[in-house]
This record gives C-alpha cells, structure tokens and sequence, in this order.
C-alpha cells in the first residue's frame, strides 16, 4: 500500500541554486516535449510515446550541455509525468497539458537513489539537504518530490510502499454518519452536529489587501517588487495551511468515531460559476475535505460513499418520507405536511444522506429505508445504484 509523507527542508545556498538548475532544466525539457507533440499532433493526427521522448534526451544534452545540470532520471520522470498527463486528458479527468512558467511553483521527482541519513535526506547531485522529520515511516521509498512554493518555502514529499495490501471497508457495522456540507455552518452531521465554517480567506483578507496594494505600485522587473510579490505568496500559503489544519483535524475526528461516512456528491466545478458564492464556496474547500475523508478512511478500512448530488436530501422528511414540492434556500426550518415534524433543514438532510448511504450499501434491504424509497421517483436517479430495491413500503414491493 503507498503512503505519502511530506516533509520541510532547508536547503542552504548552494543547494538552493543546485535546485533552481534542476527546476530550470526539467520545466524546459517538459515545454520541449509537450511543443513537439502538439507540433506532432497537428501533422500527422497521432501523438508521441513516452520512450519517443525519453529517447531524445541524449541528443538534446549533447546540443544543450546545461541539462546535465540535472539529474538524468528527474529528467526520465519529465517524460512519464507528460505521458501521463496526456492519458488523464483523453480519460477525461483533467484538462490539456499546459506549458510550465518560471513564476510560481517548481518542482523535480527523483525515482530512485534517494535515502535519509538521520536528519538529512541525501539527494543524486545535491548532496545532504537537512530534513524535519516529525513522522517517522516504515517501508521501501518509491519516489521523491522535492517542490519550491511561491513563497519560497521547499518540501520533500516522499511516496513509501509498507508493503501492506491495502484495507478494504466492506464491513457497514459500527456508527454511521451522515454529513451535510454548508457555508454557515461548514459541516452538519445526522447526530445533530454542527461546525462553524472558520472562514479563513476574511480573517486575512485586510492583510492581502494592503500587500496586494503595495505590489501594484512596483515597478515591474525589479527586486522590490519580487519581494513585494513574495510577501503576499506567504499570505497565501498562510491562508492555505490554516485551511488543511482544519480539514485534516475534522476528518480525522469524523474517520475516528465512525464505521461508515456517508456524503453528497457535490458539484463544486459548477457551484463556483455562481459569482455571488463562489469566494464563499471555494474557501470552504469541500472537494479537499471530501478527498481527506476518503483516503483516511481507506485506510483504515472503513466504509466511505457518495450519495448522487441529484438525491432530495432537503425536502424529504426522514420519519415519514414525504418529499415537498418546493424548499427554497432561506428557508431554514419546516414542518412536515404528513407528520407534522418540525425540521431543521441541514440535520434532516445529513440524516437523509445516512440512510440513504446505508440503504445502498445494503442493496435495499436495510431496516433505515424500510418504509418506502428515499430516492427521487421521477427524473434523474443516483448513478451508484444498479439494482432496483424491493422491500416493503417500496413503490416497486411485489406481493
């Protein structure tokens, strides 16, 4: 099973221009392959390999000498990463490969030839870089990341094989939960918690503000202004990790005391196309949280699903399954029509999303659906379902 571990180092001054070298010459190399297979792709229709790729490198450094500045299986790594990135793009999970700047992020991955000793992590052609190593870790390294942010700060994220066959949640004893994601309150569970969202982008926004101001009366091309520029990456890189901090803590605590989590499918890409919300909507981070709890609880063996966005959580009442026609967003609290029970929107909603959750797990013959079908009856229907339930109280019950 890999596991992933990142770590800050500090390079000294030496190390540090050695690694600009290897930034420079990797970013240049992946420019130069991904122009020549879209140069390629425009001729002939067809697209490049990546042993056509690796295959160039000892011709390019016998024209460009400065690329054995880097290290030859970074350079290697350049062709499977673009490969690769083609291959998510055609999968349809991401968009087209694009060109890499020399502003902003930079990072080299090292396969192999790469080991701790004690505080220090021994780099091909760097040498030691001194190491903080607040978690230990057990197994074969794999790959090495060495990474520079914008606001100069470098990490080693470090991908480790323990050898262990991966954890698999097919159990659904145990506590389950239910969580309706918000913007008042970040998170609300079916137990009837609630998480206020911290709102971190405000706490600092008066900060950026006033560097972002004085950034723009720099003159471009000078060295106030990279220092400048350097000043609001680091508001960005605070606000970032006080973000993850709190993320990585509610997940934890949400993988901890649960067997099953049960989520909505959120689609964030088309919620940020609201410009009135999506400031709001993106510093909540949801598609990070959910990511979070998915991995952890994988690990651990537990039980981690997605509930189709198409599913009425809101306007089902969970008692007596009564769906209401209209539910507009101001609306916070609501009495049901059938049963008279008062509602409050966002806990009814977590707890339609954990039965709903268990009753797929169970391919509908879970006691918490038992009563009729919690799902949409017309229109669109959760795509995780491919069996059709049929218990009692279910409009599809034969007798």
């Amino acid at each position: 099973m890999y596991k992933g571990y990142k770590y800050r180092i500090y390079p000294n001054t030496e190390q540090e221009i050695a690694l600009a070298k290897s930034f420079g010459c990797c970013r240049w190399f992946w420019n130069h392959g991904l122009n020549l297979c879209q140069k390629t792709y425009k001729a002939t229709g067809k697209g490049l390999s990546r042993g056509y790729i690796q295959g160039l490198l000892p011709g390019l450094k016998k024209e460009y000498p400065w690329l054995t500045d880097a290290y030859s299986q970074c350079l290697q790594v350049v062709a499977l990463n673009l490969s690769t990135a083609y291959k998510n793009f055609f999968d349809k999970k991401t968009r087209l490969p694009r060109f890499k700047s020399k502003h902003g992020r930079q990072s080299i991955s090292y396969p192999a030839n790469v080991k701790f000793e004690g505080d220090y992590l021994k780099l091909p052609k760097i040498g030691l870089v001194y190491c903080v190593r607040h978690r230990d870790f057990e197994g074969t390294i794999k790959t090495v990341t060495i990474s520079k942010n914008p606001d100069g700060k470098y990490y080693a994220a470090v991908l480790v094989d323990d050898g262990n066959p991966p954890n698999r949640g097919d159990s659904t004893k145990g506590k389950a939960i239910g969580i309706d994601l918000g913007l008042t309150h970040f998170a609300i569970t079916s137990d009837g918690s609630k998480y206020d969202n911290p709102r971190h982008f405000p706490k600092h926004h008066r900060n950026l503000k006033r560097k972002q101001q004085k950034l723009s009366r720099k003159q471009k091309g000078s060295n106030t202004r990279q220092k400048a520029k350097k000043l609001v990456a680091k508001i960005h890189s605070k606000i970032s990790r006080c973000r993850e901090d709190f993320l990585h803590k509610l997940s934890r605590k949400t993988v901890n005391e649960n067997q099953v989590i049960a989520v909505e499918n959120l689609n964030v890409k088309g919620m940020v196309r609201n410009h009135n919300l999506a400031k709001a909507i993106s510093d909540c981070g949801w598609g990070m949280f959910c990511t979070m709890l998915k991995y952890k609880a994988e690990n651990e063996g537990k039980t981690y699903i997605e509930v189709d966005r198409f599913f009425p959580s809101s306007k089902t009442c969970h008692v007596c399954l009564n769906q209401v026609d209209n539910l507009p967003l101001d609306i916070r609290t609501w009495t049901c029509e059938h049963c008279q029970t008062n509602h409050d929107r966002d806990i009814n909603a977590s707890i339609n999303i954990r039965n709903e959750a268990l009753r797929i797990l169970s391919l509908g013959t879970s006691e918490t659906a038992n009563g009729g079908s919690v799902r949409r009856l017309g229109g669109r229907i959760s795509c995780l379902l491919d069996a059709t339930p049929d218990e009692i109280g279910s409009p599809n019950y034969n007798l």
